[in-house]
């Protein structure tokens, strides 16, 4: 466990991430304050040295090292760093966007968070706005490019929705716009980019210099389904909604050791889906039993939700007791909330899983069958992890964790406050 001084590290958060750094900045205090009192009580112990006593030794020690002059904070106790980064952004009149950083960066280790996703209005200039995605891409390549040519020694982008994710591949005169971006970003020196259940791996493989870590937020998804499901008792099936997600259904069927089945569908690729209520769906068919059965299915992006819902209908008119589902990026495109209004009045599903990586309206969040798994403490020990140059593979390889949950057969009511992707209280 590192606990060395995060004093070069910097967040930087553009208009659409604002929310989601914040939660970052507050896990990252966290963490580091538990691993500084957690080394102070380590030496206390081993030298016999009152802990106020070793408190002050360590900040001694970081002022001898530090370049400052003037006092930077008391002596007596855990002195939190300035992880954020003051940014000002403007919106011109023809929509171009300039990204200006208010303080040094140089020699930084910089993460710039953007959520690509948010519908919701942000401040952009001395508006609100409602920005696209292509706008709040410029944001994200306009402030990826201030921090380089501010000297910063490494940039990286926390992208919980990887942009343009779902042109991966052809079936025509189409482009590959996932890579292609991938690549821009690599050409303008970016680093890293941190992400969240990547539509495809296969976008990686455009790749040469630049590194992408894909982390998973399964076990916050089941911690989650575990406050209103016996993961362990229960008679649960697991159903891929698709063969696309086969690989990702597959491995909460292993981790919950519960059976998995597939829905096979058929789809007209000559139209487009528009809107939950008109998708491209043609035919379906569930390989596997759900009678009688608490069903849970996991994606990892809702769009405009049409293929869900109508996976969750037929699964239903085929006997399932309960149907749970769990997506990492629940975007609701469109009217999506309305439809799953409708399709939970009619009975088709009990609740929707989603991430906290998609900035989502109050009305969306207060919907009696929508639960929140919060991933921003996963995010912020990546950062830590990267930051210090550690490995981040604890933090990919979540078997290990949920098998530690279920064997304890009971419902988590508090934080496992050293987990490596446990959600602890952060400190505002």
């Amino acid at each position: 466990m590192s606990f060395a001084k995060p004093t070069s590290l910097g967040i930087i958060a553009c208009p659409g991430g604002e929310s989601f750094a914040e939660e970052i900045v507050a896990h990252l205090k966290t963490l580091y304050q538990r691993r500084f009192e957690k080394k102070a009580q380590f030496i206390s112990k081993l030298y016999e040295m009152p802990e106020k006593e070793t408190f002050r030794n360590l900040n001694l020690s970081d002022d001898l090292m530090s370049h400052r002059v003037s006092a930077i904070g008391s002596q007596d106790g855990y002195r939190f760093p300035s992880f954020k980064i003051p940014c000002k952004f403007t919106r011109f009149a023809n929509g171009e966007v300039k990204t200006e950083i208010l303080r040094t960066v140089r020699g930084l280790d910089i993460f710039i968070v953007q959520d690509v996703a948010n519908e919701t209005p942000v401040r952009l200039g001395d508006e609100y706005r409602t920005l696209s995605i292509n706008d709040h891409l410029m944001t994200l390549i306009t402030s990826a490019d201030a921090a380089l040519q501010a000297g910063a020694r490494r940039v990286s982008m926390v992208l919980p929705a990887y942009p343009y994710s779902r042109q991966h591949k052809k079936k025509g005169r189409e482009g590959l716009t996932a890579s292609m971006l991938g690549r821009i970003f690599e050409n303008m020196d970016v680093t890293r980019i941190i992400t969240l259940d990547i539509h495809s791996r296969e976008i990686e493989h455009t790749f040469k210099g630049l590194s992408l870590e894909n982390l998973h937020a399964s076990y916050q998804i089941l911690r989650t389904a575990s406050s209103f499901l016996d993961l362990v008792n229960e008679d649960l099936v697991v159903v891929s909604p698709d063969t696309g997600a086969i690989d990702r259904n597959k491995f909460y069927a292993d981790s919950l050791k519960k059976p998995l089945a597939l829905l096979y569908k058929e789809r007209d690729y000559s139209r487009t889906s528009k809107n939950a209520a008109d998708s491209n769906i043609t035919s379906a068919r569930l390989l596997g039993d759900v009678e009688n059965k608490t069903v849970f299915m996991a994606d990892d992006m809702l769009g405009t939700g049409g293929t869900l819902i109508k996976a969750m209908k037929l699964i239903k008119e085929m006997g399932a007791r309960k149907i749970v589902c769990s997506v990492s990026l629940p975007l609701f495109s469109g009217d999506a909330a309305s439809h799953f209004d409708k399709a939970h009045e009619a009975g088709w599903f009990d609740y929707v899983i989603g991430t906290n990586a998609v900035k989502l309206p109050d009305e969306i969040l207060s919907r009696p069958w929508f639960r929140t798994a919060n991933v921003s403490n996963l995010f912020a020990r990546a950062i830590s992890r990267i930051h210090h140059n550690r490995s981040v593979a604890p933090l990919l390889d979540n078997s290990k964790m949920i098998q530690r949950m279920l064997s304890k057969k009971t419902r988590i009511e508090g934080p496992d406050l050293f987990s490596e992707t446990g959600s602890e209280p952060p400190v505002k």
